[in-house]
């Protein structure tokens, strides 16, 4: 697929030209999500980025490769966030539960949504050719969590007889649904509820010292013998939403 390769192949650019680029992916990102790809044009993305024709012709010489464009970066900021050492690899229940946490303490996560999420919902419409590249970031999102299952299962932590990829899509999709109906709800309550109900059928797995009682991951929970306290932090400016 020729604009996949456009998009993959990074060009030999100075630090100017890759600002320009990083500009005009930040603005179209945008426009795409709060205007669809269908209406979103190079003279808005033109104006929005300070950019001139010319220019955006350079770095994106079709549509077609700056939404490729466009899937590598928010993929990019959602993975980098899922692989950071805040989560320790998902490794833990512990990790589930503060990755989930995080999400629900950011208040405008039902506003929000998810970036990924939404952008997918806006591609899968139209006939461009890039459903393979959208495909792929997902599947790498998936394996954040199932690489971390399976070494929970190495750890001793969850049993044998989980499956970690059938798990693996169980989180993404609770945290997919979840958004979309916090979302429609403008309330963060469907969010909670699925990523909670995920994680409770994670914990079935549980192994002995490993499974504790699941606590609420959006309130603090008085200790109990076995129950470390949960915390919580906000996400910050530069987290993306998903």
């Amino acid at each position: 697929m020729e604009a996949a390769t456009e998009a993959r192949v990074p060009q030999k650019l100075t630090d100017k030209g890759r600002a320009t680029r990083a500009r005009i992916l930040e603005h179209a990102a945008e426009l795409i999500y709060t205007k669809g790809v269908h209406a979103t044009n190079n003279e808005q993305l033109r104006r929005a980025a300070g950019v001139s024709g010319s220019q955006l012709n350079h770095y994106f010489p079709t549509k077609e490769s700056l939404v490729l464009a466009v899937i590598e970066w928010q993929a990019e900021r959602v993975l980098t966030f899922h692989r950071s050492e805040r989560f320790t690899h998902f490794d833990s229940l512990d990790s589930l539960r503060e990755w989930a946490g995080v999400y629900i303490a950011y208040e405008r996560s039902y506003q929000e949504g998810c970036s990924l999420g939404s952008l997918a919902g806006e591609i899968i419409k139209t006939d461009l050719d890039v459903h393979a590249e959208l495909a792929n970031a997902f599947e790498q999102w998936r394996d954040i969590f199932r690489d971390g299952l399976e070494r929970m299962q190495r750890l001793g932590r969850i049993s044998t007889e989980a499956d970690p990829t059938r798990l693996a899509y169980l989180l993404l999709s609770a945290f997919q649904g979840g958004m979309l109906l916090a979302q429609v709800a403008r309330d963060i309550a469907p969010l909670k509820d699925a990523l909670r109900a995920a994680i409770d059928h994670v914990q079935t797995f549980a192994m002995p010292p490993a499974a504790d009682v699941l606590g609420d991951v959006t309130e603090a929970q008085p200790e109990q013998p076995g129950r470390p306290p949960h915390t919580h932090q906000s996400l910050s400016s530069t987290v993306t939403s998903g």
